[in-house]
């Protein structure tokens, strides 16, 4: 498995694998219409580029085979969506696909995140 920085280039895998964790994470406990508002905005090439811009985010995927199987989403100080400690960090997201979760995935994330 690789951990992978995510760039301005990798805007549509981005988005793909946003909305298809997303999807399988909160989609039993929405009705299809909330579930297709967030995806639209929540993942959109704005909202996504916004963010990716921000000197204070940054996205990791995490990579087997050639394939995205989850990303992560930190912020630093201003970007923060709570405590905005300058000496923090802030995981904000960390969403992995379904069939790799329990295979310590998001545990590798995690421990990327604090080594940043």
């Amino acid at each position: 498995m690789k951990i992978l920085k995510v760039t301005s280039t990798d805007l549509d895998e981005l988005q793909k694998i946003g909305r298809q964790t997303f999807t399988e994470t909160f989609s039993s406990e929405n009705s299809q219409e909330d579930m297709a508002e967030y995806l639209e905005n929540g993942f959109s090439y704005e909202k996504l580029i916004t963010e990716l811009k921000n000197k204070n985010s940054e996205f990791y995927f995490a990579e087997f085979d050639n394939e995205i199987i989850g990303y992560l989403k930190i912020n630093l100080g201003q970007a923060q969506t709570e405590l905005k400690d300058p000496n923090a960090l802030e995981i904000e997201r960390i969403y992995v696909l379904k069939a790799f979760q329990g295979k310590n995935v998001g545990q590798l994330l995690y421990i990327m995140a604090l080594k940043h």
